[in-house]
């Protein structure tokens, strides 16, 4: 009787649920949303916020010599940063319920749906590793001359039109790659640390939330991308508190996307 609880209690909920349709308004109530859960927990959450700063400085350090290395590397690094947030999703979905939090109980929300978030993950990877092969392709093929060093290489790209065509190409592909994983893992992440639902039924959700607030998704991935490029530009030290920042908010974001 025991063993047949255990397993009915573990078993997925594949139910889709209800994704709800916001105003265009919303990305900045998620944010409002965010920095309080912020301020409400500023160590557990700005530890999330130096590992992310971390890992941009030695991606650089030791990626330094090899442009082409950094700008994958970089790029992949963030293809999976949505998981990486899970913690900050953690801290916020605690909050919710009047319970503080630190960062190692953070990191226990993961264990709830373990099996699935891996599944998640390793698609996340893939398309990190399949990427990294096309981006070397490009490289390789359409720009073998270019010099390794990073500043080299960007200023090869920025001031000679023979390599324009490599950099719209990049753009493109990366772009697309990048539309792609925000789609599944938007919503998917949060969804599944919050329930017992599988890894599928969580990226058909972000889907279908994705799909039925194409605008409000536009508004909130460009936020996304304007607040990551900030940090960027402050040699990753801003991505202290940005990053928790578009975390907790990504939190809010699916508490408001789904029922």
């Amino acid at each position: 009787m025991g063993s047949s609880s255990s397993t009915s209690a573990d078993r997925r909920d594949d139910t889709a649920p209800k994704v709800r349709c916001v105003s265009t308004a919303r990305p900045f109530a998620w944010l409002h949303a965010g920095w309080r859960d912020l301020c409400a927990n500023p160590i557990a959450s700005l530890a999330y916020g130096l590992l992310f700063a971390i890992a941009g400085d030695l991606i650089t350090i030791f990626a330094w010599r090899n442009g082409h290395l950094f700008i994958v590397a970089t790029s992949g690094f963030f293809l999976i940063a949505p998981l990486l947030a899970g913690g900050l999703y953690e801290i916020s979905r605690r909050r919710e319920s009047g319970r503080s939090s630190t960062f190692f109980v953070s990191l226990a929300g993961g264990k709830r749906n373990a099996g699935e978030l891996a599944k998640l993950g390793l698609l996340l990877a893939a398309i990190g590793v399949a990427w990294e092969r096309i981006s070397t392709l490009l490289f390789a093929f359409l720009a073998p001359d270019i010099p390794p060093d990073l500043l080299t290489l960007l200023a090869e790209i920025h001031l000679s039109t023979e390599h324009r065509d490599l950099l719209l190409i990049w753009i493109l592909i990366g772009g697309t790659v990048a539309l792609i994983v925000f789609a599944i893992t938007v919503i998917s992440v949060p969804l599944l640390l919050d329930r017992p639902t599988s890894c599928a039924t969580a990226m058909l959700t972000s889907l279908r939330a994705v799909d039925r607030n194409l605008l409000v998704m536009i508004l909130w991935g460009t936020i996304v991308v304007v607040l990551t490029a900030l940090g960027f530009l402050t040699l990753f030290f801003g991505l202290i508190v940005l990053m928790p920042l578009i975390g907790h908010a990504s939190w809010h974001a699916y508490r408001d996307l789904v029922e």
